[in-house]
């Protein structure tokens, strides 16, 4: 009798993973999923520098360089300034012109350069700081360094993105995107762990090693990615059409739908009102918990674990037939809820509700960035790939700046207002100034989800019928009572 082959320990590993990876079935025979996740290694990158420039850094710069928190709010809105212009980025990825051969190479590659520049020159930036007579010079040369970093990212994650959408088939674009986004989760979280071990004795030796070695980790992870991922295409990339359309009509165009105009004003808003905490929850954690720069760097672990769970939930929900943009409000209760924990754990003294906080907001948030990228995709026709994913990324990432640096003017201007001189009082009134940005952030994702709810059942991804989950709006309605 012939007894069945046993598989082979790799085909079994290979196996094990497409079932728990989220979104692994985006592979397909002319993007096979080795291919793609190596192609995803710019995401770690992007992952690698939003952790120290929105979590290590601003929790450094506060408790031990004794920064003002609307100063460190501001330098980590910065790299936001490039945001706007990611939509202009990919419209020129979409149209580049170059006797190589590539379109979106040079875009990553340039990207990966100027991340690279900032981040060699940030720690020294922020040292003087520290240095007396030494820090309206430390200032310039830290903003110039965030600057640089975070243009570094938006290049390079829009172009990449773009990328993708060119090498996935047609009905795999959406699938393979989000399978990208995954791998930002995961390198974020092993980046929170890893940076937040080795500061754990801080010291400004270390910092100068960590944010160094994350600038060299850069350019060997990008070149990986990148590395014979683009064929050549000389005819692709001799420019424009006499007659092709200019950036500012296509996007005209773009906006003109009215869908297309609320949908990127409900995904600003869910941006701005989880991103209002970015600045601040490391500190929160260190000035009224009193955590040491370790266990508040766990804390941004904490909200990358909790959006990868977002992205498996959501592939799951997705693979039932769930409406995106219903997914997405369904984030924004959970965020909602997870606030309401963070806001709370000041005054239970409760690291743990911190923690659980901090999971709650990364899984709501994981579920609305899918939710909305996954309808962005569905607005990514043929060349136009790159406006749309940067349309997305430039509503999304200027307002999450926005929310940054809102956060951090407001927490300061109310600790200063209702702050008194009883040293029993500061501590409070510090915390009270943290808790009205967690209470503002519970506001505007109460207005997203207002925002939100008439999209849902415009475009029935079912069968249609009134028994359909996509045939219902989401909205208010819908907060649990």
């Amino acid at each position: 009798m012939n007894r069945p082959a046993r598989p082979q320990p790799a085909q079994s590993f290979a196996e094990l993973l497409f079932r728990l990876l989220p979104f692994a079935d985006a592979a397909s025979d002319d993007l096979p999923l080795a291919r793609l996740l190596r192609l995803s290694l710019f995401q770690v990158s992007v992952g690698m520098a939003t952790v120290l420039l929105n979590g290590t850094l601003n929790r450094v710069m506060v408790v031990e360089l004794g920064t003002p928190t609307w100063l460190v709010a501001l330098l980590i809105a910065v790299p936001l300034l490039a945001a706007p212009f990611r939509a202009l980025m990919g419209h020129k990825s979409d149209t580049h012109r170059s006797v190589l051969g590539w379109r979106r190479v040079p875009y990553i590659w340039f990207g990966t350069m100027l991340q690279f520049g900032g981040l060699a020159i940030m720690p020294f930036a922020l040292l003087l700081l520290d240095v007396e007579g030494r820090f309206t010079l430390g200032l310039v040369a830290g903003a110039v360094a965030f600057l640089l970093t975070g243009t570094g990212f938006h290049m390079t994650q829009t172009a990449g993105l773009a990328l993708v959408t060119d090498l996935a088939p047609r009905d795999k674009r959406p699938r393979a995107v989000a399978l990208h986004y995954v791998t930002l989760l995961i390198g974020m979280m092993f980046a929170a762990f890893v940076i937040g071990g080795i500061l754990a004795d801080f010291s400004s030796t270390k910092l100068v090693q960590v944010i160094q070695g994350c600038a060299v980790l850069t350019v060997i992870l990008n070149t990986a990615a990148i590395w014979k991922q683009e064929a050549r295409n000389p005819a692709v990339t001799k420019g424009p059409e006499p007659d092709a359309p200019t950036f500012s009509a296509l996007w005209r165009g773009f906006v003109r739908d009215g869908r297309n105009a609320r949908l990127l004003t409900a995904i600003g808003i869910g941006a701005a009102g989880f991103a209002m905490q970015d600045a601040l929850l490391e500190p929160y954690g260190g000035e009224i918990l009193r955590l040491s720069v370790g266990a508040t760097t766990g804390l941004t672990g904490a909200w990358a674990f909790g959006s990868l769970i977002g992205f498996t939930a959501s592939g799951a929900a997705l693979a039932r037939g769930w409406d995106p943009l219903r997914l997405a409000g369904a984030g924004m209760v959970i965020g909602i809820n997870a606030f309401l924990l963070v806001l709370f754990a000041g005054p239970f003294s409760s690291p743990l509700m911190l923690y659980a906080g901090a999971l709650g907001i990364g899984l709501g948030l994981g579920l609305f960035s899918v939710g909305t990228l996954m309808e962005a995709m569905n607005l990514a026709e043929g060349e136009g790939a790159g406006l749309a994913l940067g349309a997305w990324g430039a509503v999304q990432a200027t307002c999450a700046g926005l929310g940054i640096a809102l956060g951090g003017l407001l927490r300061d201007g109310i600790a200063l207002l209702v702050q008194s001189d009883a040293p029993t009082a500061s501590m409070a009134m510090r915390a009270t100034g943290y808790g009205a940005v967690y209470i503002f952030e519970i506001a505007l994702l109460l207005i997203g989800l207002a925002a939100i709810g008439p999209l849902v059942g415009y475009r029935n991804r079912l069968e249609p019928g009134e028994d359909s989950p996509n045939a219902r709006p989401f909205g208010l309605t819908e907060f649990p009572t």
